[in-house]
């Protein structure tokens, strides 16, 4: 996707964990998408912080986390498995199961873990890839937020 880009509809989404959520829903809202996968250790490793932007940023700021499991292999495509890691790092905000890569294609995603940041008006501000990609996005995200360092 290249930047400025509208926020893609979650269309052909093979399971919703935690709640569905639509593209109108979240209109007005800064919006983070994250892709991951339960096979990639790198994506585990980002989730706790995933968590935290979403509990420190939701409810001052309207940022809205959409995760989306983006399956890698075959054996990826066990729903079992994905719902186990949800609960083991207790993810709490919606998350799709896309394991006919349709919504990952519609975002033209290649990779795990993946970072994509929308403004209110629903238009990609930032994409960041692999997992040195966590402080380039917060940096983006603190500009999107209006956050100030303390």
């Amino acid at each position: 996707m290249r930047l400025r880009s509208e926020l893609p509809a979650f269309e052909g989404v093979t399971e919703w964990i935690n709640g569905q959520v639509s593209k109108e829903e979240l209109k007005g809202n800064p919006v983070l998408v994250h892709f991951w996968s339960v096979s990639c250790h790198m994506c585990k490793e980002s989730l706790p912080q995933i968590n935290e932007w979403r509990d420190n940023y939701e409810k001052q700021y309207g940022l809205q986390v959409i995760g989306v499991h983006m399956p890698r292999s075959e054996k990826d495509l066990e729903i079992g498995p994905v719902k186990e890691t949800i609960a083991q790092y207790e993810l709490k905000h919606p998350i799709l199961v896309d394991n006919e890569h349709a919504v990952t294609d519609s975002f033209q995603n290649e990779f795990v873990p993946a970072y994509y940041l929308f403004d209110g008006e629903q238009q990609l501000r930032h994409f960041q890839a692999g997992e040195k990609g966590l402080k380039m996005v917060e940096q983006r995200l603190h500009k999107i937020l209006g956050v100030t360092e303390a």
